[in-house]
């Protein structure tokens, strides 16, 4: 077995222990404000244990309830596969740590490689090439904001909440890609669509917790590039939903999400 070279891959990587039984190692290198692993990339984890158990090949939708925070450290996935049919296949995973259930996931697993009908009403976001756009971060290092470390934003101006003006109006578009030259894969995609700065900072807010968070992988993505496209529409009593986007460097659309979530 080749050893992995990219952070994503080393990072979710998870060892058999036992039939359906997984061990795995959380670290700080996804950590996002407050200091504690992103929710999705630790659903990443979850997504390659069943990975290792599901039998059809792609993740086709993919829905996560994180129950308590993941800490950095060792944890255990539990998988079980629910029903194996001819074309879609359903299983479930579950991550412990310290004895105690942090995330559940449920996903469908297909063949995306499947011929079908395609129609699109909706096109990729209008942005400047990549190397023409502006670095989100402009060379700041935000020590506990260590997931900017692994992903690279690019933005056609500098948002509002960057600049200490919250424009109101909860929406952005963005490319984005790993820093150390890994391609999309749909894998790392489910991961992807909870790896930027919430659309509510334009309301002034400081972040969002996810309470659940589903994905539907479209299609295989090209390499290269992804532009996205995130807002929120809604927020009541303190939840917000967030619809997000990723069309990777062909102009076609891979990944599709929608989250619930808690303002501070």
């Amino acid at each position: 077995m080749s050893t992995p070279r990219y952070a994503y891959d080393v990072d979710t990587a998870v060892e058999a222990v036992a039939d359906h039984r997984f061990a795995a190692a959380i670290t700080d290198r996804w950590n996002v404000l407050g200091g504690r692993p992103n929710g999705s990339y630790v659903m990443g984890v979850c997504l390659q244990a069943l990975t290792r158990v599901m039998p059809a090949p792609d993740p086709l939708v993919v829905s996560a309830f994180f129950l308590r925070p993941t800490l950095p450290g060792l944890a255990e996935v539990q998988t079980a596969i629910v029903r194996s049919g001819r074309r879609i296949s359903t299983g479930e995973a579950t991550l412990y740590q310290d004895g105690k259930e942090t995330l559940r996931v449920s996903a469908a697993f297909s063949d995306l490689r499947a011929a079908g009908r395609t129609v699109l009403l909706g096109a990729p976001p209008v942005l400047p090439p990549p190397d023409e756009a502006l670095d989100l971060m402009g060379g700041r290092v935000i020590p506990e904001l260590t997931i900017a470390q692994r992903v690279e934003y690019r933005v056609a101006a500098r948002p509002g909440w960057a600049r200490g003006e919250p424009n109101g109006r909860p929406s952005q578009e963005f490319w984005l890609r790993f820093r150390d030259g890994r391609e999309p894969d749909l894998l790392s995609l489910a991961s992807l669509v909870d790896a930027a700065a919430p659309p509510v900072l334009e309301l002034g807010e400081t972040g969002s917790a996810t309470i659940e968070l589903t994905v539907h992988l479209r299609a295989h993505p090209a390499p290269g590039w992804l532009a996205c496209r995130a807002a929120t529409r809604f927020v009541i009593g303190g939840y917000h939903e967030e619809d997000f986007e990723i069309w990777d460097s062909t102009g076609a659309l891979v990944a599709q999400s929608r989250q619930l979530a808690l303002l501070p």
